[in-house]
């Protein structure tokens, strides 16, 4: 049953919700669809911001010049600098930073963690309790095991890593600079700078292999 009491609440936050727009338009900041994107009353707007249909902005939200965030896109308690890209579809938890120049693309989750300037998450990975150097690459479906049911523990990607894709780093662990994972790898032990680590099982190819056929 819908009350009064359910109406008055639902007018209220439209209400606030209509206020905090034509706040943020005021500003200059770029609302595309206005009615599809929902605000905080504490989030701290830069210049020269772009907001893409059906985003919503929670509590504590800091966000610099020239950014872009891109639609269907959640982002709450975290900080976001100068030049930065989200989503579209992109889902940034409490105690992300997003330092200059980074990327986090579609389909990706961050939680407690600082990307550093000129990195890119971008597509399909999920990075918690981590913190990423300058000019790193986090290929897709790349994930931080954070937890191991009883504690959370730190992963350390240091500058100029390229994490290929499909990746699963097993906290505690630091990646060293300049350092390359392969494709498909579970990586359980540290990264020694300049080099490069994979784990994969063999390959093997069974020529001329015919199917089992069903019985009928």
């Amino acid at each position: 049953m819908i009350t009064n009491t359910k109406i008055k609440k639902v007018n209220s936050f439209r209400l606030s919700q209509a206020r905090l727009r034509n706040k943020a338009l005021t500003k200059g900041v770029n609302l595309i669809a206005p009615e599809t994107i929902f605000l905080s009353k504490d989030t701290k707007f830069g210049k020269n911001i772009t907001i893409e249909p059906y985003v919503v902005i929670g509590s504590k939200v800091i966000i610099g010049n020239n950014v872009v965030l891109k639609s269907f896109s959640h982002i709450e308690g975290a900080k976001i600098k100068n030049n930065v890209s989200v989503g579209p579809f992109a889902r940034v938890r409490p105690g992300t930073k997003l330092e200059s120049g980074t990327r986090i693309g579609n389909f990706v989750e961050t939680k407690n963690s600082k990307i550093d300037s000129n990195s890119k998450v971008s597509h399909l990975s999920y990075i918690g309790d981590a913190k990423v150097g300058k000019n790193s690459n986090i290929g897709a479906g790349t994930i931080t095991c954070n937890y191991d049911g009883v504690k959370k523990s730190k992963t350390i990607i240091s500058d100029n890593v390229f994490i290929g894709s499909n990746t699963a780093l097993v906290a505690p662990i630091k990646i060293g600079k300049n350092s390359v994972v392969g494709a498909g790898s579970t990586i359980t032990k540290n990264v020694k700078k300049d080099s490069l680590s994979l784990t994969r099982a063999k390959q093997i190819n069974v020529l001329k292999y015919k199917k089992k056929k069903r019985k009928k």
